[in-house]
């Protein structure tokens, strides 16, 4: 018992500590927009531009250049404020992987249903975008999600804070030169980017319209504010063969129902790689009744 509650309290002013700083930098994110334009060693792409983008801004918290990708349909008139999607990439992969996986499926859908796409680094490639969980800790493992938040030292707990930083200052970035609507801003993650997509929700609740988690539970029953996301909808899907992770998102959809959240579950035929392109065009489908 004193264990779990020293663990919680290191973790309550973690997140203290990593509010904080946020606030300090989403506070300067105008300087830092502005920034971008004048000190990226890239030439950025035009102001009204369309299409599939690689770009890179400076990340001022370290002064380094940060790539990301971007994708605005190309049917847009350079007026209309589109909604925007922030899509977070899985372990080990990078800001091109899921908008190149299954053909170009995510741009595809993104242009078919009129809403911009960015998808950032997050700092690093394991930068876990602020959640420190992963295997074995899914829904359900309390134990293994004490164990790991144990773990975590000042080292990687600096690289989470500055990964959370990175994907919101370049959801940012991409609001504001392309003029997205703040009022339709949608999250979606896989695998590790599930489990940023599960804390950033809870992080900020009111930035999201709405949320879909991909084959990544990562959250802690004994320490996540649930109550943040109480009304926040959210659509989880899961692939029957994504073994390491399926036991615990069942126990989780099972707990968002009988907990009464705006929660949708979905499983598909696929593994824990290949549900991605199974499920896009229902998150595209449920991100829209709520555009």
């Amino acid at each position: 018992m004193k264990r779990g509650f020293a663990v919680g309290a290191v973790y309550d002013r973690l997140q203290k500590e990593n509010t904080r700083m946020l606030r300090q930098i989403l506070t300067c994110i105008s300087a830092a927009v502005a920034l971008t334009f004048t000190l990226a060693a890239q030439t950025p792409a035009p102001a009204r531009a369309t299409g599939n983008q690689h770009r890179q801004y400076t990340f001022a918290p370290t002064g380094q250049q940060m790539p990301y990708r971007v994708f605005v349909p190309p049917t847009w008139d350079g007026k209309t404020s589109l909604p925007i999607i922030l899509m977070l990439h899985g372990a080990g992969a990078d800001e091109n992987s899921y908008m190149n996986m299954n053909d170009g499926l995510l741009p595809k859908l993104a242009a078919q249903h009129g809403y911009i796409v960015v998808t950032p680094l997050g700092f690093t490639a394991m930068g876990a975008y602020g959640n420190p969980l992963r295997l074995p800790a899914v829904f359900g493992e309390t134990a293994a999600a004490a164990t790991q938040r144990a773990a975590v030292t000042p080292t990687r707990q600096r690289e989470l804070n500055l990964s959370e930083l990175e994907v919101m200052t370049a959801l940012e970035v991409v609001t504001e030169e392309c003029g997205a609507d703040r009022a339709r801003t949608f999250l979606v993650g896989h695998s590790m980017g599930s489990g940023g997509a599960w804390h950033l929700a809870a992080r900020y609740p009111d930035r999201w319209r709405a949320v879909a988690p991909m084959s990544g539970p990562f959250v802690d029953v004994a320490t996540y504010p649930f109550d943040r996301i109480k009304k926040l909808p959210i659509f989880m899907t899961e692939g029957t063969g994504a073994t390491p992770s399926l036991e615990g998102s069942r126990t989780m959809a099972r707990y968002m129902r009988e907990g009464g959240f705006a929660f949708e579950y979905l499983e598909v035929d696929g593994n824990h790689g290949s549900m991605v392109g199974m499920v896009w065009p229902r998150v595209f489908e449920f991100f829209n009744r709520y555009r």
